[in-house]
């Protein structure tokens, strides 16, 4: 066993509590909110390494030894989310520093956010799919109270929405997992998927997975996304930046680990469902882009389109699409926060998220301006950067499995991303402007570090691909053999 799994888990939620003991020291919430997000990023490279060269990773809390009691499981998908996750999260928290302002300060914005960071690792590490619901929840409580936080009109609108279509989603949640109970008696990834395997996965169980698949549609915004424009675009951006860039992840890591170890038996029923569920999401998402004329709005509908070339890449149920999905996965929470950063810091310094309202920004901040471009062709998939290269393996994956209506319309969706982002670049940032340091609504002190973190990160991604394609193929590996998962967890090494 190994108790390093379980400290991206607690470091958070204690450093959390630590904190709303010690509610008036705003800087000692900075400092520990950081030190936190570091920690977890430390433990999760070291987590990689013995990945790597041990094997999965496994600890059972309280000795109990699975399917009996709660189990944690790092393989290499899990844990480099994880890693991810820090990285991401301590950019935006660095971020918030000089954009969310004191009063949320004081009213607990780090505490919440380390709650919510918690419960997305437990979702992640998680062995069983009680857990994993139960990690769900804390993520999404945390959430609910970060995305009130300040109390602005549109905010109690959108919350009220968000939290309402999310208890609807855990009711159903929970009815999915006693169905499952029911009739295979255990709620252990591993265990599950040996008793599927043996009884077969019929009609009912069939059934049953595409319940589940309703429930984390609508946890990751695939096609059920009518909630998603408005919840990611009404909270500040340091938070918007982490909801966009984690909690939709969460709903994406959902799926492939639930229909690659439980429910991978039909795939011509399960997975050619969620084939033409990414291609609607890819196509609806990227509608919204190219219609919006407003920043927060086009990003937000990018996040949609996200959502659906994962999952397209996955659909196609091949070695190459799933490797492709993994690396556009990595790729798609770094991209992410770092356009809703930027798009956030041009709303901050211009007073406006129109797009008619600016222009010739990089007169004043070409630092902004070509950080700014180096996303937006990296979300479009653009080489050398890091979307090309998920995107042109999910590409090959959809026309291996001859899914070439699938492939086509992740390439058209492509173009009309491009057309969006490039649409935000040169009305904000070309052109003549009016605009003058005095006119300005804010000032970029303290802004531009973290997304200039993000942005060497999608580079480096691009460039460096293949300093990470073992680990990526490890992971791969794991969802692809479902025994090494199942081995791991039910026959410890040395029994």
């Amino acid at each position: 066993m190994n108790n390093l799994i379980i400290l991206p888990i607690i470091i958070p939620v204690v450093t959390g509590m630590v904190m709303v003991i010690l509610r008036d020291n705003i800087w000692l919430h900075r400092f520990l909110s950081l030190l936190a997000t570091v920690l977890i990023g430390i433990v999760s490279v070291l987590l990689l390494e013995q990945i790597r060269t041990i094997g999965i990773q496994i600890l059972y809390l309280g000795g109990w030894k699975a399917p009996f009691g709660i189990t944690l499981v790092a393989d290499m998908l899990a844990v480099l989310l994880v890693l991810v996750t820090a990285i991401v999260t301590f950019c935006c928290l660095f971020y918030a520093f000089s954009s969310i302002g004191p009063e949320r300060e004081r009213h607990y914005f780090y505490s919440f956010c380390l709650f919510l960071i918690a419960g997305v690792n437990g979702a992640f590490l998680t062995g069983d799919i009680f857990n994993l619901f139960v990690c769900f929840e804390v993520m999404l409580v945390a959430s609910y109270v970060l995305i009130s936080l300040g109390g602005s009109r549109i905010q109690l609108r959108e919350s009220t929405k968000y939290i309402l279509i999310n208890m609807i989603s855990s009711f159903l949640f929970l009815t999915a997992i006693a169905f499952l109970y029911s009739m295979t008696g255990t709620l252990n990834m591993a265990d599950l998927s040996v008793r599927v395997a043996e009884a077969g996965q019929g009609e009912l169980l069939t059934a049953v997975s595409l319940l589940f698949l309703i429930v984390f549609c609508l946890k990751a915004g695939l096609f059920l996304f009518f909630w998603l424009p408005g919840s990611y675009s009404a909270p500040p951006t340091a938070i918007a930046a982490i909801f966009a860039a984690l909690l939709t992840k969460v709903g994406i890591y959902a799926i492939i680990r639930l229909f690659s170890l439980v429910f991978y038996h039909e795939p011509s029923i399960t997975h050619l469902f969620i084939g033409i569920l990414a291609a609607a999401s890819m196509v609806l998402g990227a509608m919204g882009a190219v219609a919006y004329w407003d920043i927060k709005r086009i990003i937000t509908y990018t996040v949609v389109v996200g959502v659906g070339f994962v999952l397209a890449g996955y659909a196609s149920f091949s070695l190459v699409g799933i490797r492709g999905s993994v690396y556009y996965l990595i790729h798609d929470m770094i991209v992410k926060a770092l356009l809703f950063l930027a798009g956030g810091t041009i709303i901050h310094l211009t007073g406006t998220g129109k797009l008619r309202e600016m222009s010739g920004l990089i007169r004043l901040h070409p630092k902004l301006g070509w950080m700014f471009f180096i996303a937006a062709l990296s979300l479009s998939g653009i080489p050398p950067l890091s979307g090309f290269i998920g995107k042109i393996f999910v590409i090959e994956g959809t026309f291996q499995s001859s899914y070439f209506w699938l492939g086509g319309i992740g390439l058209f969706t492509s173009l009309m991303v491009l057309y969006a982002a490039m649409k935000i670049f040169m009305n904000v940032f070309w052109g003549y402007t009016n605009l003058t340091e005095d006119m300005q609504k804010g000032t970029t002190r303290g802004l531009l570090l973290p997304i200039t973190i993000l942005t060497l990160l999608t580079i480096g991604l691009g460039l460096g691909a293949e300093g990470i394609h073992e680990y990526v193929d490890l992971a791969v590996e794991g969802l692809m053999n479902p025994n090494i998962y199942i081995e791991a967890v039910l026959v410890p090494k040395g029994q």
